[in-house]
């Protein structure tokens, strides 16, 4: 395919996308089923423009002064990756596949786009205005930047798993991926963001993947699980395992010591889970499924950790699904709050004295962050007290004034992550 082409299929994409309400994985499967004759560089390079636009679709649409898929598909292309317009023009014109001709006004705004700094913050953060209180409760007068941050294109972060590797053998393993420890947590690895015009090396094709030497886990997820503190030996109650990304991150803190319970409400979300703990090594592992009767039956007040990665928004990983962002309402929001409260009732009654409480959502919305665990205190009087999440000395930066963590990518440079850890003192 030639780049008018590629553009007239992002638009597609795109008008699909906001015509139709669908995901944004299910619209670009739909246009590769319907495009045989697209190469693998052709789906890269649709798949990476959609993404761009969709993660900065209101500044683009402020610059453009138009708020349509088109507009914004030729402003991602001269703002974000740097095309001039006389290219843009050029793809834009190709006959007989490109999308159309620039018209006056699109040369215009192209060459001389409206100036973003003049726009509101909800403009320049990228978010909806509706949740412009939220940001300014999390983030103040920093509310638009940090929406910028969740923006941008994110990198790829891995978890050396101790229990069969280390960050030296794993580093070599890598070497084709251009890898960098990633900071803060020596198991951590980063990989450069992946140029959207192209495929990114796939780190499940290197074959210490398959011998379960790392897990693809973006920093701020593996700090989160570190939250839980020494683990090793312990009763750990993973409560919303779902994939098992975290409950292997415990386990490998654990060492195949003590016994990590991962539980989730929907069973579909454990399929997963048994595949890649043998992958991994992890032989402390039990799954307990909602498809069997009680399954946390004799659990109570026994656990030394009830990890909660709660159901949430997923706003802290607008940087990786940028089209979520867009579909989230207010009675979303309500009903997550709603099962966060419910997961923190149902896990707190798993927590023995001295046992603590990990709340963790993916997150940057006080509403699922600390108002849940200040409901939740005033539920249960003087049961949990909160402690610090961490005592690492790179991490206090992080810590709000109520003793929480608070990770962003424009403060941590991690996926938007809160963690409360919460121990029972009675």
């Amino acid at each position: 395919m030639r780049d008018g082409g590629r553009l007239a299929a992002a638009i597609e994409v795109l008008d699909e996308i906001e015509t139709r309400h669908r995901p944004v994985r299910l619209a670009l499967k739909a246009w590769g089923d319907r495009s045989r004759f697209a190469g693998a560089k052709d789906r890269a390079w649709v798949s990476g423009l959609v993404l761009d636009v969709l993660r900065k679709r209101r500044s683009l649409a402020w610059r453009m002064g138009v708020d349509s898929p088109r507009a914004a598909a030729l402003a991602a292309l001269t703002f974000e990756w740097g095309w001039p317009v006389e290219t843009v023009a050029e793809a834009a014109g190709e006959e007989p596949h490109g999308p159309g001709p620039l018209t006056d006004a699109e040369w215009s705004a192209l060459r001389a786009p409206q100036d973003l700094d003049a726009a509101p913050a909800a403009v320049r953060g990228d978010y909806a205005d509706w949740l412009d209180a939220s940001f300014a409760r999390a983030f103040g007068e920093a509310r638009a930047e940090e929406g910028a941050a969740l923006a941008r294109r994110a990198p790829v972060d891995l978890r050396v798993n101790r229990l069969k590797s280390d960050p030296v053998r794993a580093m070599k393993a890598l070497a084709s991926l251009e890898p960098q420890p990633a900071g803060r947590l020596e198991d951590a690895i980063r990989l450069p963001a992946p140029d959207p015009t192209r495929r990114g090396g796939a780190v499940e094709t290197i074959p210490a993947f398959s011998k379960g030497w790392f897990e693809v886990q973006d920093l701020g997820s593996q700090i989160a699980a570190a939250c839980a503190g020494a683990v090793a030996g312990k009763q750990v109650l993973d409560l919303c395992a779902g994939g098992g990304g975290k409950t292997l991150a415990l386990a490998a803190a654990m060492g195949n010591t003590g016994q990590i319970y991962a539980y989730d409400a929907d069973a579909r979300r454990l399929t997963d889970t048994i595949r890649r703990g043998d992958r991994a090594g992890v032989r402390n592992l039990q799954v307990r499924s909602p498809v069997d009767p009680d399954p946390l039956k004799g659990l109570e007040g026994k656990m030394d950790v009830v990890f909660i990665d709660a159901p949430c928004t997923g706003s802290g990983s607008w940087r990786r699904h940028p089209d979520t962002k867009w579909r989230l309402t207010p009675e979303a929001l309500a009903k997550r709050t709603q099962d966060q409260d419910s997961v923190l009732d149902t896990g707190a009654t798993f927590a023995k004295v001295g046992g603590r409480l990990v709340y963790v959502t993916c997150s940057v919305l006080p509403e699922e962050d600390e108002d849940r665990v200040a409901a939740f205190l005033g539920r249960t009087g003087e049961a949990f007290a909160v402690r610090a999440p961490t005592a690492d000395p790179e991490l206090t930066p992080f810590l709000t004034p109520e003793g929480y963590l608070r990770l962003t990518p424009a403060s941590a440079d991690t996926d938007g992550f809160f963690v409360a850890v919460l121990e029972r003192v009675r």
